[in-house]
Parts: structure tokens; C-alpha cells; sequence
């Protein structure tokens, strides 16, 4: 088959922009990685790019022998994994409801989602109800108050309108409860949605610092995130991460760098194996409004 010649211009152009979208996207990756892996003298003297220069793994051997990074990451992945499943649990159990035939208040209900996620209660009236329900200085403070987005909400009700509701009556015939349709039938065949919903809220939490600041007080619950942000936005250490530079500046820098990559690459790198998931999620999602 013969290729117009316009069709070979319209491709040249459309890679040369995505090899530049591209680009411009792993650049910052692979200067903070050179840069974690890179001497003092050449950070100072700016002779880093995207190769690392005078390589050394000191910050890393800093950050990772330091207890309270291990017990951050940890508590980082539990907030991460446990946030992730009642997440997606309570957003499943509002969405389904609305996605399916019209009840009383249904309008309503649908209405108050919407409502919901244009405007938010405010942190101060949020803070006061997790300290009145006892969740304050807990890792219920962390999972609870964020647990559910109306966005992800009605991203859920559109994946589960296009499941044909025969399927349901036929399991109702059969004897089927609403609790075991949903996760026998509805979860299984709007598995693209909810893995795309559930990298949402995985990616949301992974990052999320200002809630424990909030309300933890308690170190050993504290995420990997604010001892991110105490190196690299305070431009030095504070009780948390003192004895990570000890007095040796000509290491910080490299250290700063280092707590990026080892805060970031474990989320980077579950995107590959959910991608087809992700791609198809979204597609199907974007059907309905």
C-alpha cells in the first residue's frame, strides 16, 4: 500500500513531537538520578546532566542506613496499599448505585457527588471532626478523611453503565444478593476501571504529605513524604533527618537528590504492568458523561 506524501510528513511531525514530549519529561528523571549519583565538586560546579559525574553511592548508603527513612517507607507503602483498597472499596459502593436503574433521590444523590467535588468542607471544619471522631495522631486520619473522590466516584459510575444490566437480572434469577453481583460480576468485567481508579488514588496517596502533617505528631507514623519535603523544599535538615548529613554539607545536595529517587521510583515503576489497563480504563470511562 502506498504511503501519501502527506502521511509521511503528518508521522515525521508527529514523532518529532512526541520525542520532544518525551524528552521533556524524562529530562528531570535522569538529572536527579545523575545528580544522586554524582560527587559534591561536580553538583557545586554544575557540570551535571543527565550522566552522573565523579559517581558515588554515598547518599544513598546515608539514606537507606538511617532507621526513620525504613520506618517512613514502610509506613508510606501501608498508606499507600490499605488507602488504595478502601478507596476504591467506598468509591465502588457510592458509584454502583448510581450507575444502575433510577430510584428515588437518585438525582439527587448524583447531585451531591457533583456538589462534592467542586467545593470541599475546608481543612479547619476536617480537622475538627478527625479530632471529635478520636482519629487524630492515628493512621485512620491518613486512610479516612481522603478515602473518597467524587471525580474517581463518577469515573466509577460510567465504567459500571456500560455493563449491561440483563446480566444482573439473570444473576437475580439465580439468587443472586447486590453484594454478590457487585463483586462477582460487576468488579470482575469493569476490571480496567478500577485499576485505572485505583492508580489515581495509589498516585494521590503515594504523594500525599500535607494530611500528615495535619494530624500525625507520632514519628513512627509519619510517611516517607515528610522527610521528602524537610530536605528538599527547608533546604536543610531537621530532627527527622539530622543525622543524615552530620554536619557534612558537602553531601546534602546529593542526599536531597537521592530521597527523590528513592520516594518516586517504586510508584514509577508500577505504571508498566498496568498500562493496558490504564489505557483501556480510560477510554471506556470517557464514553459517558
Amino acid at each position: 500500500m502506498k504511503v501519501s506524501k502527506g502521511r509521511i510528513i503528518f508521522q515525521c511531525i508527529n514523532y518529532t513531537v512526541l520525542f520532544l514530549l518525551m524528552a521533556a519529561a524524562l529530562y528531570p528523571v535522569l538529572y536527579v538520578l545523575a545528580a544522586s549519583l554524582s560527587s559534591f565538586e561536580f553538583l557545586a560546579q554544575g557540570k551535571v546532566g543527565i550522566l552522573p559525574m565523579g559517581f558515588t553511592t554515598d547518599a544513598y548508603k546515608r539514606i537507606l542506613s538511617y532507621p526513620m527513612i525504613g520506618r517512613a517507607y514502610l509506613n508510606t507503602i501501608f498508606y499507600t496499599v490499605a488507602g488504595t483498597a478502601i478507596s476504591l472499596l467506598l468509591s465502588s459502593l457510592a458509584a454502583y448505585p448510581l450507575s444502575r436503574r433510577p430510584f428515588p433521590g437518585q438525582k439527587f444523590m448524583s447531585g451531591v457527588v457533583v456538589v462534592a467535588m467542586l467545593f470541599s468542607a475546608g481543612m479547619i471544619p476536617t480537622f475538627l471532626i478527625v479530632t471529635k471522631l478520636n482519629m487524630y495522631n492515628t493512621v485512620w486520619s491518613i486512610l479516612l478523611p481522603t478515602s473518597v473522590s467524587s471525580f474517581n466516584v463518577i469515573l466509577l459510575k460510567n465504567f459500571f453503565q456500560q455493563i449491561p444490566y440483563e446480566l444482573e437480572e439473570s444473576a437475580a434469577l439465580d439468587g443472586c444478593s447486590q453484594l454478590k453481583i457487585l463483586f462477582k460480576i460487576i468488579f470482575p468485567l469493569s476490571l480496567p476501571g478500577m485499576v485505572t481508579v485505583g492508580l489515581f488514588y495509589a498516585v494521590a496517596q503515594w504523594n500525599s504529605y500535607f494530611p500528615a502533617m495535619l494530624y500525625l505528631r507520632d514519628r513512627e507514623l509519619v510517611p516517607m513524604q515528610i522527610i521528602l519535603r524537610d530536605i528538599v523544599i527547608q533546604n536543610q535538615t531537621n530532627e527527622l533527618s539530622i543525622d543524615l548529613v552530620n554536619g557534612s554539607d558537602q553531601i546534602s545536595e546529593s542526599v536531597k537528590y537521592a530521597t527523590i529517587m528513592v520516594a518516586t521510583i517504586p510508584i514509577m515503576m508500577v505504571y508498566p504492568f498496568i498500562q493496558k489497563y490504564f489505557v483501556k480504563g480510560i477510554m471506556v470511562g470517557s464514553v459517558k458523561g
